[in-house]
């Protein structure tokens, strides 16, 4: 085996899987942090639950001053009534109640599966004024094969200097047949540490589904 090979087989571990010694700013164009993101420490998995006929879903721990982001993904989120709309709420009391006022808006790009329409929308009707329950994806199919995916990040929730931002993109398979791509954006407007999330449909249950929470560092 040559020089050069026995070096480059060095950097590897016995099943194939590259050490983070062999990365370094001379080797990846002066990039110093990308071992920690191999390896997958800037995002930490908190917590999931998997629906199974829930009425709600509550992330009542693991929302504290540990990261500055949080992230829910929303795996396969399947309601048990057609034309359900996916809410969520925030609390400040550990989940005691999910009133926080909210201001945000709605938009969404769609398109049906007999290609006869295709829009890109804002919607008024659905965007976020006041303590009740906030759409992040509407009118969700209950056919077995079809569901709702996304993301949902909030920002600085335990801070009580300032209001507590969020962001969410879905893709969902709608009742009526359309492929729906619903974005939201707001802020939760409030000082008080947001320290609870609920998830729920607005009629029926969550049929099936998993929410994973994660932290995410910021540096």
């Amino acid at each position: 085996m040559g020089t050069i090979t026995r070096n480059a087989a060095n950097n590897f571990t016995t099943g194939g899987v590259i050490l983070p010694a062999a990365i370094n700013d001379t080797s990846v164009a002066s990039i110093s942090e990308l071992e920690n993101v191999a390896a997958g420490g800037a995002m930490t998995l908190i917590s999931e639950q998997t629906a199974s006929s829930s009425a709600s879903i509550s992330f009542t721990s693991g929302i504290d001053s540990t990261y500055p982001i949080y992230k829910f993904e929303f795996i396969n989120i399947h309601p048990s009534s057609d034309l359900a709309n996916f809410t969520f709420n925030m609390s400040t009391d550990g989940g005691s109640n999910y009133n926080v006022s909210k201001t945000g808006t709605f938009f969404e790009a769609y398109h049906n599966e007999s290609d006869s329409e295709t829009q890109l929308l804002y919607s008024t009707s659905r965007d976020m004024n006041g303590t009740g329950y906030g759409i992040l994806a509407r009118e969700l199919g209950s056919d077995s094969d079809q569901q709702a995916s996304g993301e949902l990040f909030i920002f600085n929730p335990s801070s009580t200097t300032f209001v507590k931002h969020f962001i969410s993109v879905f893709e969902t398979a709608q009742a009526q047949n359309y492929a729906m791509n619903p974005r939201v954006a707001g802020y939760g407007n409030t000082t008080s540490a947001v320290d609870a999330i609920d998830f729920k449909m607005s009629s029926g249950n969550i049929d099936s589904g998993t929410i994973k929470l994660y932290g995410i560092k910021d540096s």
